[in-house]
């Protein structure tokens, strides 16, 4: 079998690989994609960081491809859907680079706190201006941690022994789970309110894209400082920009960018910012740490058959890889219907299997579920490994049940989440079934409402009022700003009461749009969903 290793990879890595007998390792870095094309048919993995991208080009040409390794956390770099559609395993490795991503993250904060890039080049120019760069103490702020999975976590608890007050957003963990690490969990609103510095640990999806933007910042108090050591466009950079110029944040510390390398970015021209060229996995121990990592679960891959964070397949045989195969997608739309529609910290998840489903092994259609749930809020990656980990991590409670009669339909999943918001402990639901040969996916059920919904693409959900009018106010405003309606259903227990309203759109919806939508006269709520 052959690997091709098309990123610089440590040595200790590439000894494990090349020390199997069967395999031919063959390192060619820095190739184009035109070369990587000309050559991937005769490979059966491709093992990258994050220089080369894996696109769906290169995948077809791959015709022996079985797998696609990331030395690394983010696969952005990886065509997933293409991947997953040719039949082609990809893999992370999550935790090799924590610690690294952590302790850069604090250095971070710590420089920006004691001026100390600015008083180095000082210095070195033969100046000693002390009062200049006169800085402050991190001891009694408060941290604002806008995600707390393991990188969030492992930068609250050296906060904590700096005698740091810490406060943290993340709705995919209990209020009970993060107390236990002496840590306040508190809504984004108040975290933008109450911190001297914030720091975001979220991946870059639709929900957190431009997260920390002008309405954030106008919520924080004067004097805050900005930390991002994520992915590039959590935080809005021009807004930051005008905010640093205003005075009302006293610095950010970046080491991710919108664009990388960033080109004429404004952010760079002014000297209460400071920067590094995506450093935060940049350490030896890093370096070897996920090269061994995805030495280790190649070989497993492609000798055992074994898969390890896999972040687009189960462990599955074959066999019973087609027969659950429709289920899987089915559940994975459920979870990513829900965790998006929900906002509130989970508590509990319960999956409950109906009708012939229930006669199946339905351990891999949960893991689906849970997948989809945490997949779009998480920095780490969500695989079928790590996710009952995560869900356990965050104190979220898994149930799951199945009953051989099913209502109304020959198969049902119905996914239910407990919250505790705000307002209290609260439920939501969705079910799903299979139409047409277990080809055709639908969503028959959201909150105890029948609806019709086909679980792709775009989703505009809307919470209504079931009174005339709603239908022509929203698609008049989704005309005029050239949306088209593929599909729409509506579903009410009660005529001229709540109801569920349902669209399938071609294009996203952005948050102005929105905003506009949600002033439509009877709707309640609205959400759009990215399947």
């Amino acid at each position: 079998m052959k690997i091709l290793i098309s990123d610089s990879l440590s040595s200790k890595g590439l000894d494990i690989l090349k020390a199997e007998s069967d395999f031919q390792v063959d390192v060619k870095v820095g190739l184009p994609e035109e070369e990587i094309c000309k050559i991937i048919k005769d490979y059966d993995a491709i093992i990258v960081r994050s220089q080369t991208d894996v696109s769906a080009k290169i995948i077809q040409e791959g015709t022996r491809l079985k797998v696609i390794a990331r030395a690394g956390v983010g696969v952005d770099n990886v065509d997933v859907e293409a991947a997953t559609k040719r039949g082609i395993v990809v893999m992370n490795t999550p935790g090799g680079n924590t610690i690294s991503t952590c302790e850069h993250t604090f250095s971070m904060m710590m420089a920006l706190s004691r001026n100390i890039p600015q008083a180095n080049v000082s210095v070195k120019k033969g100046e000693w201006d002390r009062k200049k760069f006169t800085g402050v103490e991190l001891c009694g702020k408060t941290l604002g941690v806008v995600g707390l999975g393991r990188i969030g976590l492992e930068v609250s608890k050296r906060a904590l022994a700096f005698n740091m007050k810490v406060i943290a957003y993340d709705p995919f963990i209990s209020t009970e789970k993060i107390a236990k690490y002496d840590i306040e969990a508190v809504d984004l609103d108040t975290l933008y309110r109450r911190a001297d510095y914030i720091t975001v640990h979220v991946p870059l999806t639709r929900e957190t894209e431009k997260l920390v933007s002008t309405a954030a910042f106008e919520k924080m108090k004067k004097g805050v400082r900005v930390i991002n050591c994520a992915r590039g466009g959590v935080v809005d950079e021009a807004a930051l920009c005008e905010f640093i110029k205003s005075g009302k944040v006293a610095g950010a510390a970046l080491d991710v960018f919108e664009e990388e390398p960033p080109k004429d970015c404004k952010l760079l021209e002014l000297d209460r910012v400071i920067a590094t060229p995506h450093l935060g996995a940049a350490t030896e121990e890093a370096q070897v740490n996920v090269a061994l990592e995805v030495a280790h679960q190649v070989i497993h891959a492609l000798k055992k058959g074994v898969i390890i964070n896999s972040v687009n397949a189960p462990t599955l045989d074959p066999e019973v890889m087609k027969q659950l195969g429709p289920y899987l997608d089915l559940g994975q739309k459920l979870g990513l219907l829900l965790g998006q529609l929900v906002s509130a910290p989970m508590k509990k998840v319960s999956i409950r299997y109906a009708g012939q489903v229930a006669d199946l092994d339905v351990k891999p259609i949960t893991l689906s579920v849970l997948k989809g749930i945490l997949g779009r809020a998480m920095q780490e990656s969500v695989n079928f490994v790590n996710a009952p980990f995560l869900a356990k991590n965050r104190g979220i409670e898994v149930l799951e049940s199945k009953s051989s009669v099913a209502q109304d339909f020959a198969d049902l999943i119905e996914v239910e989440t407990q919250t505790n918001g705000k307002e209290g402990p609260q439920a939501y639901s969705v079910e799903g079934t299979l139409f047409g040969m277990k080809k055709d996916a639908r969503v028959v059920r959201m909150n105890g409402y029948h609806v019709d919904a086909v679980p792709s693409g775009y989703l505009l959900v809307l919470s209504n009022e079931d009174k005339p009018g709603l239908v022509a106010g929203v698609s008049a405003l989704l005309g005029k700003n050239n949306i088209n309606i593929a599909g729409m259903t509506v579903g009410r227990n009660v005529a001229g009461g709540r109801a569920v309203t349902v669209m399938n759109v071609d294009s996203p919806i952005a948050d102005p749009l929105l905003a506009e939508l949600s002033k439509v006269k009877n709707v309640l709520d609205v959400k759009m969903v990215v399947l």
